[in-house]
């Protein structure tokens, strides 16, 4: 059986999901950073982009496949290693596990990750001021509806949907990791707060968490 590589960026919240989910897993799996933030950016290097032609990470190799995107990345693992599966049999459970997690995914993170922060302010030339307030807005209005999504549907209990971490937890904890470093007030959003920090007692979170990946 090949070893799973994961090309990695410790405090890329995409990469973070990914390394949750392999943890989860308990899967054997080689950590490959490539340092986003470095003067030349490793993810632009010539090597890379061969892997990768979008320059972004994760990249997950298993074997002679290469996988982009984290949600593909996961679900693949999960199609793959089908134990301690992270997307509910019932269809409709699984939808609304897919639906929550792709409200970070598509409408928070992409417009708060590391290049559009850095074209807001090589390009546009805008504050730091600014850049946080643009920041904060998307943070506070895709974590309002999230809360208000868990308590209509009523089915969070130590984890987002139930007694198991599934891929909405996957999502959440990256994306309150980063708001954190942003000082974004969580007060708002209890429930969130709550499934954060039961996440953050679970073995699978702690091993993926970026501070013990820094290299």
């Amino acid at each position: 059986m090949n070893k799973l590589k994961l090309y990695d960026y410790f405090r890329s919240s995409a990469s973070f999901r990914v390394r949750i989910a392999l943890e989860l897993k308990n899967l054997d799996y080689q950590l490959i950073p490539i340092n986003l933030a470095s003067p030349v950016g490793e993810q632009f290097s010539s090597d890379y982009q061969m892997i990768n032609p979008q320059n972004f990470v994760p990249t997950l190799q298993d074997g002679d496949k290469t996988i982009t995107q984290s949600l593909a990345i996961i679900e693949y693992l999960d199609d793959q290693y089908p134990s301690s599966s992270v997307l509910s049999r019932n269809s409709y459970i699984k939808a609304l596990i897919k639906a929550f997690a792709l409200t970070i995914i598509a409408d928070i993170h992409p417009l708060n990750n590391l290049r559009v922060l850095n074209y807001l302010t090589n390009k546009l030339n805008v504050t730091d001021e600014t850049k946080t307030e643009w920041y904060h807005h998307w943070i506070i209005k895709g974590f309002a509806a999230l809360e208000k999504q868990l308590h209509s549907i009523n089915l969070y209990k130590e984890f987002c949907f139930g007694s198991h971490p599934t891929l909405a937890d996957i999502c959440l904890v990256p994306q309150m990791y980063n708001a954190r470093r942003f000082n974004v007030d969580l007060s708002q959003y209890p429930t969130l707060v709550r499934i954060d920090k039961c996440c953050q007692l679970h073995q699978a979170f702690i091993n993926a968490w970026p501070e013990e990946k820094v290299t």
